[in-house]
């Protein structure tokens, strides 16, 4: 049963970690109401593992052609690193500053709160900010230093539970003028930091709590195999959704949830 549990658990982890509507929201949410055993908050963080497999899959051929024009030197490889590398710093920074004292607002309460004030700005972002015009592909050639630097800085807002870190870095991208394919796209490799260190320091600081959750390392090895076959599917779904779609049916469903929650809440 915490088996199949912490499979439930990977796919919503992957079905939300690249939507803007917030993965560790719904996992607190979720674990809650399944009443999963993770007190030091390591299974919400670890299986991320499977969502940044899903990244590197999908870009698989794009990420060597950038690798090996770093390595070469190339113009346009050393301008996508940089930018690349200076939207993390902001987020790291800060997570690796306060990292520790966020558990404590990981409560329905707070998630709920975050999930509708998110929903109410992406709303408001789509109402009434005009994005650049879709491409096909995304621009990375045409990003900017301030653009990523931008992003970085919105990327910041995801450390507080329920925001959601594609959310932030999706919208932080249209308010930069970047368009809907090319924040999308940026967001997912930026993902790949800060997933990356968020779960391996989670995982070293709880190495010796690993029997705190619940079905152990089978359970972290089942939620994270969970969580790449789903994200894999959504990344590709996501890149063609945002190419034709805005995001307010997300807005309407983070305010929803959101609102939910709050009334499950009043009523106990």
């Amino acid at each position: 049963m915490v088996i199949l549990q912490a499979i439930i658990l990977g796919i919503i982890e992957g079905l939300t970690e690249f939507l803007p509507v917030s993965s560790t929201g719904h996992l607190v949410l979720a674990e809650r109401v399944m009443g999963y055993r993770d007190t030091a908050e390591i299974f919400t963080v670890v299986i991320q593992v499977g969502a940044i497999v899903a990244v590197i899959w999908h870009y698989r051929h794009d990420l060597v052609d950038k690798v090996q024009g770093l390595i070469a030197r190339e113009k346009r490889a050393l301008a996508f690193w940089r930018n690349w590398i200076l939207a993390t710093i902001p987020a790291g920074l800060v997570g690796l500053a306060v990292g520790d004292h966020l558990d404590r607002f990981a409560t329905p309460m707070i998630v709920a709160v975050a999930l509708i004030i998110g929903g109410l700005l992406i709303w408001l972002i789509e109402t009434y900010h005009r994005p650049k015009p879709v491409h096909s592909e995304p621009q990375f050639d045409k990003l900017t230093t301030k653009q990523s630097l931008q992003v970085g800085c919105f990327q910041v807002l995801s450390l507080i539970p329920g925001v959601s870190r594609s959310g932030s870095t999706i919208m932080g991208g249209l308010l930069s003028d970047l368009d809907r394919v090319t924040a999308t796209a940026f967001s997912f490799y930026l993902s790949l930091p800060i997933l990356t260190l968020a779960s391996g320091y989670k995982l070293y600081k709880g190495r010796h709590e690993l029997n705190t959750v619940g079905g152990g390392g089978t359970a972290l090895i089942f939620g994270t195999i969970a969580t790449f076959i789903v994200a894999v599917v959504v990344v590709n779904w996501l890149l063609h959704y945002v190419s034709k779609h805005d995001f307010k049916p997300f807005a309407y469903y983070r305010i929803a949830l959101g609102v939910a929650v709050l009334a499950i809440l009043a009523l106990h």
